[in-house]
C-alpha cells in the first residue's frame, strides 16, 4: 500500500514539466528529461545497483501518454518510445525530494561520459 499519495498530477506538456503535490504538503515539478534518465525501468535502473545505464540525447523527450496503475502508480510513455516502468507513487515522491542531487549527479555522469547536453 503506498505510504504517499497524491493530491494532484498535472502534465505541462508546452514546458515538459510534471507537477505533483501530494498530502505532506510537498509539490515538484519534474522534468520529462529527469523522469526518463530516472525511469525506474530495468532497462535504466538495469538489475541491481551499480548497473544503471546513463541515458544520452534525452533533453528533449517528452510524454505523450500518463496511464494510471491501480491507485499506487503512474505508467509514462515517452515520445522516444520508452514505455517501461512504473513510477510508482513512492518513486516519484523521492525524484522530487532528491531532485537537486540526483539532477547533479546526472550532470556529472555525463561529463564524466564526455557528453555536452544540447538545450535551448
Amino acid at each position: 500500500m503506498s505510504k504517499v499519495k497524491p493530491t494532484e498530477v498535472n502534465f505541462h506538456k508546452l514546458s515538459r514539466v510534471l507537477e505533483l503535490s501530494f498530502e505532506d504538503g510537498t509539490n515538484f515539478k519534474l522534468p520529462t528529461e529527469y523522469l526518463r534518465v530516472y525511469s525506474p525501468s530495468a532497462e535504466v535502473q538495469g538489475h541491481g545497483p551499480g548497473q544503471e545505464k546513463l541515458q544520452l540525447g534525452k533533453e528533449d523527450v517528452n510524454i505523450t501518454q500518463i496511464e494510471p496503475v491501480g491507485h499506487y502508480a503512474l505508467k509514462l510513455v515517452f515520445d522516444d518510445n520508452h514505455d517501461s516502468g512504473i513510477f510508482s507513487w513512492e518513486y516519484l515522491h523521492h525524484l522530487g525530494s532528491n531532485y537537486e542531487e540526483k539532477w547533479q549527479l546526472y550532470l556529472e555522469r555525463l561529463a564524466e561520459a564526455g557528453y555536452e547536453r544540447k538545450i535551448d
